[in-house]
């Protein structure tokens, strides 16, 4: 027993995430020198008004068309000016080193009626590109406040129906998003589907906490994307990744308002979800509604493994450690059901600070699918008035050196071995017996609710 638990550690231990940068980053003197090597198409030139109430959608999409067919372009959106572009299609596939300088701000129009029938869940849709760089100090602004005030989330007596995504990077490859900011998106402000070798780094992303559906960066069906020095604060998750989803890695992440960093949802309708290899190494959560959560629905399949979250920082979490696999974001009462998405493999370690919830860990597992080795090591999550205490539920795993609230409500995976199985403790001196499994790690060097 001990054997196998000292096992799953080490897989966790030794999870990291190839960082290999396969976009250089451009610096603008390169484009306006005469030697230059970049061939600067600026939507201004295309006829793009750039005061806010002008529609500039046929600009970009003309100057879109000479810079993806132009090798070494940049497509430029300059500073100073506010763009009004209905929902779009930037499709490729492009000419080699397409980079996207955003220094301006895009506004998408603020009238929900108006909004194409046809792209009812998009606004700004790149797809099927590779080796594409995005970088600028601009801002993509979704002007979402009246598709929130229409959501039934806002008001019960509205429909539930989608909305528009602010941001999407579809079927893409090498592709890397630098210092934007998006903001304020009809419902998802950054979506990546379907993509892979994704680097996203000093990304700002902001929407009021009560805004509606509005996850800062939702990763689905990509592997290998690493999202670094991203600070985001939504009214929903502030990451979440879904099914098909694996080598996911968060390095220093800030987050807050929202709803924490997100696995899922999983299974939703009776579906299967597989996500795998996450990391989620250096953040701060202030004041969100969950810390760090896996969440599916009773009914799905699949699983989730090989997750650790590490060096996390909370301030007033509600929720600070959550698997919930009884989820049920639906007006209606969820129908109990024996088959469940598999949940093992997960370890949450260096994870401190203070709790709105009594239940500061809550591990909700399935009665027919456990959860099965999750790790706790130095853990330690307070409430400012009040004790706190572990929840299990069908949760089998083990904790090692210091662990508050205790965690002795994880079962071992064999009962009669429990007393071998048993370092799920507040005392200290079992750090010591697992040592050799808290190695630090050397670095090489963030989903659907309706």
């Amino acid at each position: 027993m001990v054997l196998d638990n000292i096992a799953v550690p080490g897989e966790l231990e030794n999870l990291d995430i190839e960082e290999d940068d396969e976009v250089e980053l451009v610096d603008m003197p390169s484009w306006t020198s005469d030697r230059g090597s970049k061939v600067l198409v600026n939507v201004d030139s295309f006829g793009a008004v750039g005061d806010g109430v002008a529609d500039d959608t046929q600009a970009f999409k003309n100057a879109w068309n000479t810079a993806c067919s132009t090798r070494q372009s940049v497509f430029l959106v300059p500073p100073g000016r506010r763009y009004l572009i209905n929902a779009t299609r930037f499709q490729g596939p492009c000419a080699d080193s397409l980079v996207i300088q955003i220094d301006g701000t895009i506004v998408a129009p603020d009238e929900p009626k108006n909004w194409d029938p046809n792209l009812s869940r998009l606004w700004l849709d790149f797809s099927k590109l590779k080796g594409v760089l995005f970088q600028g100090g601009g801002v993509i602004d979704g002007s979402g406040s009246q598709w929130w005030a229409a959501s039934c989330k806002k008001n019960k007596s509205n429909p539930c129906r989608g909305a528009p995504t602010a941001l999407t990077i579809d079927s893409s490859s090498a592709v890397s998003v630098k210092g934007l900011t998006i903001q304020n998106s009809q419902q998802m402000n950054f979506v990546i589907s379907r993509c892979q070798s994704v680097r996203i780094s000093e990304v700002l992303v902001s929407a009021p906490g009560d805004s509606p559906n509005t996850d800062g960066i939702h990763i689905s069906d990509s592997t290998n994307v690493i999202l670094q020095d991203c600070k985001i604060g939504t009214g929903d998750d502030c990451i979440s990744i879904v099914n098909g989803s694996s080598a996911i890695k968060m390095k220093r992440i800030y987050c807050g308002p929202g709803h924490g960093v997100s696995i899922g949802s999983l299974g939703k309708d009776n579906s299967t979800g597989i996500v795998t290899k996450v990391v989620l190494d250096t953040a701060f959560l202030r004041e969100t509604t969950n810390g760090l959560r896996i969440k599916t629905w009773q009914g799905g399949s699949g699983y989730v493994h090989g997750v650790r979250f590490e060096n996390v920082r909370m301030e007033d979490v509600a929720n600070p450690i959550i698997i919930d696999q009884f989820y049920c974001d639906s007006p209606t009462a969820c129908q109990n059901q024996t088959s469940a998405v598999k949940i093992s493999e997960i370890m949450y370690r260096n994870i401190t600070g203070t709790t709105k919830s009594s239940k500061a860990m809550k591990f909700a597992c399935s009665d027919t699918v456990p959860c099965s080795s999750i790790v706790l090591s130095n853990v330690n999550l307070e409430k400012k008035d009040g004790t706190v205490e572990t929840y299990c539920n069908s949760a089998q795993g083990f904790g090692y050196g210091f662990v508050h609230p205790s965690a002795d409500c994880l079962s071992s995976q064999d009962n009669k071995d429990a007393e071998l199985a048993e370092p799920i403790t507040d005392d200290i001196s079992s750090e010591d017996k697992y040592a050799e499994l808290a190695e630090v790690i050397t670095d090489d060097i963030i989903h659907t609710e309706l």
